[in-house]
């Protein structure tokens, strides 16, 4: 595809880097001639220096016959502006991201379609909402829920208590059974590993595994992990994720944000109804102490700084709070976090990432996740009529090797993989793989 991004901040660059490697067109635009320069030469891109609502440097970045364009710089009006300029000169797609839920509305949503942004994209409130969705399930690291929840892949952490630790597959499965899930990867040390029946569990792994609804407290047990609930939310740094998720999170949970600047703290307090809203530092142990940090179930860390998110999770740990998430924008601290036992992990570039690729893709894509903990990824695709997907079953489809089916959603039903499963046209499944076998799984799907 030839690909037009508009904006070289820290997310459109991570976009594209990834997309050049996908075998894509990539054009930048920005008006920072250095920062150009750079990615130059580290990226295989191109780029042109300019305002992305120039309509001379949108014909010169050729956006008349791109399939794609996206607009993510940090102003709002300019991602708008020059989405609804790149669809009048001819993008087929356009991409615009945003900072104001009010756009995401549905009538809303509708005029900006009509004026030519065929998709918003804001990022911080898809944190929150990830943040949100992984108190739902306090035991797991990892939480994503498809076809309105009806499947969901669960990433949890296997200590010493797990009662499959050191089982095979093959072992597990007769002896407690695996009708209801299936384990679909295991993160181990800086692999993700694609398991096969002889392949077993390991002290310290991070299993994938997709399963319904109901049988969630038994993958939980056989992981050696117990639920508990979450009532009492501390959340650290008032940025729009820390805000967002704490809108979302007030009405059922008792919530506080603690924030180290006086005059936003009187902002916070201004736009949330019942959150409480503490001028302090989340790193100081007395205020911690003195808010009752022994009575918080969920830590959430969302400042602007992945250093303090990471060391004020750690020092939530140390006092006993069982679940922390932190934000950690610097992608190379990810694995660092996770292994040192940061619960959750959010990254906004993986989560814009996330919702962009899926337009990339020649087929239908409901759903897609980069996975934070691991360079896979999982999706959530249609199989169409005549595709190669719907003439064997999966025992005999040559599927790629670096990837696997979790799941089936049919009529609404859930089914859990199986080799005698047959997919059928108009299915919707869930796919978790690996990088290098995406492509290949695609073409399973399409006609």
């Amino acid at each position: 595809m030839d690909i037009v991004i508009a904006g070289a901040g820290e997310v459109g660059t991570h976009l594209a880097n990834m997309l050049s490697k996908q075998e894509h067109n990539i054009m930048l635009i920005d008006s920072d001639e250095e920062k150009l320069e750079l990615l130059g030469n580290q990226l295989d891109v191109m780029s042109i220096v300019g305002s992305c609502t120039s309509i001379g440097a949108l014909k010169d970045a050729g956006v008349h016959k791109c399939d794609l364009f996206i607009a993510v710089n940090h102003q709002e009006d300019q991602n708008i502006n020059s989405a609804i300029l790149a669809k009048k000169l001819g993008a087929k797609q356009t991409i615009a991201r945003v900072n104001n839920s009010e756009y995401l509305e549905d009538e809303n949503k509708e005029y900006l379609k009509m004026i030519g942004i065929d998709s918003l994209i804001y990022p911080e409130r898809l944190a929150a909402e990830e943040i949100v969705a992984s108190l739902k399930q306090s035991g797991s690291r990892q939480l994503h829920e498809f076809s309105d929840g009806r499947l969901q892949l669960l990433g949890i952490k296997l200590w010493e208590n797990a009662p499959v630790l050191n089982l095979t597959l093959i072992k597990m499965a007769e002896r407690y059974g695996a009708q209801h899930f299936r384990v679909v990867a295991i993160k181990r040390a800086d692999h993700t590993i694609i398991p096969r029946g002889n392949d077993s569990f390991r002290y310290g792994d991070l299993v994938f595994i997709v399963t319904k609804p109901f049988y969630v407290p038994n993958v939980f047990a056989l992981c050696g992990k117990s639920q508990y609930e979450v009532k009492n939310v501390v959340i650290v740094g008032g940025s729009r994720i820390g805000i967002k998720t704490a809108s979302l999170l007030e009405k059922n949970y008792n919530v506080k944000i603690i924030e180290k600047d006086r005059e936003k703290c009187i902002l916070i307090a201004d736009k949330l109804k019942s959150t409480l809203v503490i001028n302090g530092d989340g790193r100081d142990l007395a205020l911690l102490r003195e808010e009752g940090i022994k009575n918080t179930d969920a830590f959430i860390s969302v400042t602007h700084s992945s250093e303090t998110n990471i060391l004020s999770c750690l020092l939530a740990k140390k006092l006993g709070v069982k679940k922390s998430v932190a934000e950690v924008e610097n992608i190379d601290y990810i694995d660092l976090a996770e292994n040192i036992g940061i619960g959750t992990l959010v990254n906004t570039k993986l989560i814009a990432a996330s919702h962009i690729y899926r337009y990339t893709m020649n087929v239908d894509v409901k759903h897609l996740k980069f996975l934070t903990f691991s360079e896979a990824e999982v999706f959530e695709v249609t199989a169409e009529p005549g595709s190669k997907i719907t003439r064997k079953t999966l025992a005999d489809m040559n599927f790629p090797e670096n990837a696997t089916v979790g799941g089936v959603i049919r009529n609404g039903d859930a089914i859990i993989a199986k080799g005698d499963v047959q997919i059928e046209a108009g299915d919707k499944v869930v796919i978790f793989a690996l990088p290098s076998a995406v492509k290949k799984v695609i073409k399973l799907f399409q006609k």
